[in-house]
Order: structure tokens, then sequence, then C-alpha cells
């Protein structure tokens, strides 16, 4: 299925396409006399307002995966999945008032180096190198994948044009550029992001009520599917397995969470190029309030979409159009680029503009990550300790290169995945639980000692193959447990905690580690602003999930 792009919608893509480039190559120039050092290209120079945080955070988290991948779990789950957004909009909270104090205090490039000044050398390294092949392997691929099969799916451009185009796209800008570049085009990315989606939600619903409106359109959408609008799942839907229940609020999906939002390079990265840590945490509340809206961008299209492909007299009313390669469940990840087919003329650019930021923006985040991780954490260490501004700087564009033509291969391979985002979490969450494990024993827990950390991190990866086999055929096994992914990081996490916990308490026998950080009275005090904030903030979930409990 291909959707007619007319003249406007070109012109529209085409002059959005040419407003990134040059602003991220303006804000990317060397002011005259200045040569570009480690600190400019990796933290923008430290120099971001808090808005360009809020705005940055949100373009970084929001890409194909929601977009394409969350509104397909819409598709087929319901709004149960938005529960991935509006919990991680109180754990943004969490981060900006325990974690932020701490990272912002210590100076911190990379969370690797944090690693390092409260453990080991050895452990920063493990983590590390853990971490590229992560943001190579997974994030970037399948960034790429699930953007170049909406371009395939929207506009007939095979998967491997699309992914060497969006590749170009995102490294025009941000390898020359580095954090500055991206976090400021970020800003115009989130507000294509923003209304290119809500367009789409707007048209959809109001296709689903026959022109009447969305507050029809949503009205004729609970009604046909009330099911679909059920936050907490009981074990008789088919769904249970991905979102288990009272699990999700008390369990697993913390952990996914906190791991993402606290100790993943290249959403943490910009909250560390803030001018102050108060700037920081007035970003944070920023983007904790723009989550609390991107269900109604990303995953009301998916359920509208269900609506449209399973009411025959809508249908019927959409004619020739709504009739051409429907998304069946088994293709859900293909609900969001069917409804652009939808969008008149203009409009269509505008929503296919936003999606291609939101692709793009998490490209350049994430190669802007991969590089610092790799220039600050294993080049300066172990290869050139003495490398000079200039050096340092060629080393982290050349890297991102080269991790982004790694991703460029592997992401074709990833072809034939159902409801990518689950996909993600699912294979993300085997390594997530030790890694939170280490970081939150290691900031809250004086007595937490790094051989400790060590052995817990490489426990926890075969006690999360001990949960993770079991859906694969072992479930009948006496060995093996059958438990739905969450509960399975849940489970992990505390296990692995317990391991660090005895390992320690062995080693040092109840005393405090010499590394062990010092939480000081007034260090996680917050502004009454920030609190404020905060407050409304849950105050609008707490809200949502009474009204929408089952």
């Amino acid at each position: 299925m291909t959707s007619s792009f007319g003249f406007w919608d070109y012109f529209i893509f085409v002059a959005y396409a040419f407003l990134i480039l040059g602003v991220g190559l303006w804000v990317s120039r060397d002011k005259k006399g200045h040569q570009k050092n480690a600190e400019d290209y990796f933290l923008a120079s430290k120099s971001l307002p808090w808005w360009a945080i809020g705005a940055s955070l949100i373009a970084a988290n929001i890409s194909a995966e929601q977009f394409i991948g969350m509104s397909g779990s819409g598709f087929a789950v319901g709004l149960a999945i938005a529960s991935y957004e509006w919990m991680a909009a109180i754990t943004l909270l969490i981060v900006g008032k325990f974690f932020l104090p701490i990272f912002i205090d210590k100076g911190l490039y990379t969370i690797p180096e944090f690693v390092e000044q409260r453990y080991s050398t050895t452990l920063k390294t493990i983590l590390a190198v853990f971490w590229i092949a992560l943001y190579v392997f997974v994030n970037l691929a399948s960034v790429l994948y699930l953007g170049s099969l909406a371009l395939e799916t929207i506009m007939g451009i095979p998967m491997v044009y699309g992914v060497i185009g969006l590749s170009l796209f995102a490294a025009a800008y941000s390898l020359y550029g580095g954090l500055s570049a991206v976090a400021w085009t970020d800003v115009i990315q989130v507000i294509f992001l923003v209304f290119g989606g809500l367009i789409t939600s707007y048209l959809a619903l109001n296709t689903v009520s026959d022109g009447q409106g969305v507050l029809e359109g949503l009205k004729v959408v609970y009604e046909s599917v009330p099911e679909k609008f059920v936050m907490i799942l009981d074990k008789s839907n088919p769904e249970y397995a991905n979102l288990p229940g009272l699990g999700v609020l008390v369990g697993g999906l913390w952990v996914a969470n906190l791991y993402y939002w606290g100790f993943n390079q290249y959403i943490i990265q910009r909250t560390l190029a803030a001018k102050s840590l108060r700037e920081s945490q007035k970003g944070i509340i920023l983007a904790a309030f723009l989550k609390i809206i991107i269900p109604v961008i990303v995953v009301v299209p998916g359920i509208a979409a269900y609506v449209m492909v399973n009411d025959a007299e809508i249908l019927n009313r959409l004619g020739d159009a709504g009739l051409q390669n429907l998304p069946t469940l088994e293709q859900a990840d293909k609900a969001y680029p069917w409804l652009l087919q939808f969008l008149p003329t203009g409009l269509k650019g505008v929503a296919f503009a936003a999606l291609t930021a939101a692709v793009v923006s998490s490209l350049a985040s994430m190669l802007n990550s991969t590089s610092t991780i790799f220039t600050m954490d294993i080049y300066k260490q172990y290869i050139n300790k003495n490398a000079t501004d200039k050096k340092t700087v060629n080393v982290g564009r050349i890297s991102a290169a080269v991790a982004l033509g790694i991703a460029c291969v592997m992401a074709p391979l990833l072809g034939g995945i159902d409801q990518a985002f689950q996909f993600i979490q699912e294979w993300t969450g085997l390594v997530s639980p030790g890694i939170l494990a280490v970081f939150m024993l290691g900031l809250f827990w004086k007595k937490t000692t790094n051989r400790a950390a060590i052995v817990g991190a490489l426990v926890s990866i075969p006690i999360a193959f001990y949960f993770k086999v079991a859906p694969s055929g072992w479930s009948d096994s006496a060995i093996f447990a059958d438990v739905p992914f969450l509960d399975q990081m849940g489970y992990t996490t505390l296990l692995t905690m317990l391991v660090i916990v005895l390992v320690s308490l062995n080693q040092n026998k109840g005393k405090d580690d010499p590394k062990g950080i010092p939480l000081t009275k007034g260090l996680f005090n917050t502004s009454a602003k920030f609190n404020i904030g905060a407050f409304a903030a849950m105050i609008i979930i707490a809200t949502i999930y009474a009204l929408f409990w089952n």
C-alpha cells in the first residue's frame, strides 16, 4: 500500500528537512578562534536551557518504536500499552529528584564514568562495551528498521533505500555538530512530532465518527471496543503475558523505566548538559507533562485503526481506499502507516514529517551517545589517554559513523517482527535488571562493593535467561518458571540485588565501602516549582488510571 503524495506534501516535507539540516549545521559552527572541545561536542558546552532539555528528552525518546511500534500495540492490545508512557512520567520525576543531583554534582560525561567513580574501571569497561553493543545492534537497528518500514508502507520506498536515507539525514548534522546540534534541532523536531501526531489522531477519530469530530469519534471507538480501554489486564486477556495486570504498576515496568530514564546514556546525556541542576529539573518537569499526552498521539490512532478495519459500515464509507491492505492483528505495526493514507494533501506531509522527525531525532541522539561512550570510556581510557580535543572530537565522529554503518546492515534483518515495541522491551529486559540493581545499590547503599557489583551484573544474565526460556517451550518443566516478561524483570532485579547485598556484606563485614556516596542533608531538596509540577503530574496520572482501571 502506498499513499498518494501531492505537491504540498512534498513541499512541506522538503521544507522540514532543510529546516532541520540548516539549524543543525548553524548551531554546529565553530565560533571564531575557538576549537570545539569534548565538552562542546558531547555536552553542548553545558549550556542547555530547561525547555531545550525537556524537548530533547522527548525527541530522543519518541521514535519509530512509539509511532509505529506502540501504535501497533494499541491496535493489538489497547490503551493498556500507554502504561509505558504514563509511568515514565512518574519515573522522570524520580530521576529529577533523586538521581540528577548526584550525577550533576560529579560532573559526568557518561553513565559508565559514574560506574568508574563508584566502583572500578573494570566494571565501567564491561558496561561501556555492553551499552555500545546494545545501542548499535538493538536500538539503532530497530529504529532504522521501523522507520524504513513506514517509508516502505506509506510511499513504496524499498527498505534498503529507506535505511540509507534516514541514516544520511541523521548523520548530516549530528556527526558534525554533536549534542548541541542534536538538542537544538530536537526542539523543532518535537513541534513537528506533537503537531503531526495530533493531526493524525484528530483525523482518525473524525473519520470514525463520519465527520462529527474528535469527541464523537472517541465515543464511537470506546463503545465499539470498550475492552481496548482497560488499563489493568486480567489473566484471561490474550495480551496478559505482555502487560501482566497489577504487575505493570508494582513490578517490572519500574525496572524498564528506571533503567531507561535514569541510566541510559542517550537519555540522561541531555540533562548532564544543563546550565545547572535546577535548569535540568525544570526540563524534567516539561518532559513529564509531554509524556502524559504522548498516548493521545501514538496509542489512540492504533485503537482507532482497529475499529476502522473491523467495522464493515466504516469500511464501506471509506470506499476503496479503506479496503486496501488492511492491517490485521498479525500485522499490527502497519496500523499507523495505514492511517496516513486517509490524510488530505498537505497534512500528509506534516504527519510524515512528524514520523521522520521521531526517527531522525532518536537516531541522532543514539549516535551521539554511542560515540560519547566509545570516545570517553574506551578510546581515551585504553587507546590514547593524551588525545587532544581535536582528536577526541574527530574520533567521536568516526565512531558514530561506524556504528551507523553496522546498524544499517542489521536493520533489514529485523523484518518479520510483530509488535516491535514489545520485542525491544522484552530483549532489553534481559540485561536492564542487572544494571539497575548495580546502579540503585551503588547510589543509595554505601556498603555496596565493586566485587559484588561485578558478580551481580554477571549473575543477572543467567537469572534472566532462567525466566526467559519458559515461554519458548519449557514451561512444563519443573525447572523453569513461566512468567510474563515484565514480572521476569522484577524478579531478576530483586534476586540480583540480593546477590549484591550478600556478597557486599560478606566482603566488607557490614562496613561502608570507601567509594560509597555520602547522601548529605539537602542533597535531594527541590524547588517549589518542581514540587508543584510533580504533584500535578501525579494527580493527572492517578485520575487516568482511576477512570480506565478495568
